[in-house]
């Protein structure tokens, strides 16, 4: 029995094609497909017990999303997230968090609130001791309380999906406990800001917070783990307008 069999969690045909679709993405997002990589459809599809088909099926809206090309005759092959791809994320990442930080001050729930509050509140206790595993985690799960928040189910799904784009980079950028300290502060006022009603701020800093990231990685070089970047590629903060 294979380690990982679709078949065994789900038997319907659009279920199963995209659970095929979810794990090679997740696959290439993590790094355990590397740039240039080919993806063999009949590997794949043994290592995950279904037919070639759903396999097949995937590769075709993978390569709708950019992160493998097909080469007729030759076959599949992983493109990834480049250096610009993530540039272009976060620019987007800003605007759209920042929209989702507005809605979830209008909308969020006290039980969602109270989780966001324990959450900085954990993710500062574990930044004291260093557990940098567990604050990568919280920092996770503290966007997306704040895109459940917004109540708004087409946002939401952008942004988990923009979020999962960038999840290996943003590993190493709170690798760090002097960026995972600042993250979290950042983290702290955008929760005051929500309880507070204040959507404009909430706005504006949900927008920085993305910025701030960003220029982090391109600081430390952590580009590097997506492809070739050159010259000064940090991000302005540009205000946000009304």
């Amino acid at each position: 029995m294979n380690e990982y069999d679709v078949k065994n969690e789900v038997s319907d045909k659009y279920s199963l094609r995209g659970r095929v679709f979810s794990k090679i993405r997740e696959d290439i997002l993590s790094g355990k497909y590397k740039e240039h990589e080919e993806l063999k459809e009949v590997a794949i599809g043994e290592e995950m017990g279904v037919s070639r088909t759903p396999v097949r099926e995937a590769f075709r809206q993978l390569e709708l999303e950019g992160l493998i090309q097909i080469i007729p005759n030759r076959g599949a092959y992983v493109t990834g997230i480049s250096a610009k791809d993530v540039r272009d994320i976060y620019m987007i990442r800003s605007r759209l968090e920042g929209l989702c930080a507005r809605w979830a001050t209008a909308n969020i729930t006290k039980k969602q609130l109270d989780e966001m509050e324990e959450n900085v509140y954990l993710a500062e206790f574990h930044a004291g001791k260093g557990h940098l595993d567990q604050i990568t985690e919280l920092d996770n799960r503290f966007h997306h309380i704040m895109y459940e928040a917004c109540n708004s189910k087409m946002l939401e799904h952008l942004l988990v999906d923009y979020h999962q784009y960038v999840q290996r980079v943003r590993q190493k950028t709170l690798s760090t406990v002097n960026r995972s300290t600042e993250s979290n502060k950042e983290h702290r006022a955008l929760m005051e800001a929500i309880k507070a009603g204040n959507a404009d701020l909430a706005e504006k800093l949900a927008h920085e917070h993305m910025i701030k990231a960003y220029n982090n990685m391109v600081k430390n070089g952590l580009l590097d783990a997506t492809g070739n970047s050159s010259g000064d590629e940090s991000m302005d903060h540009p205000e946000i307008e009304d």
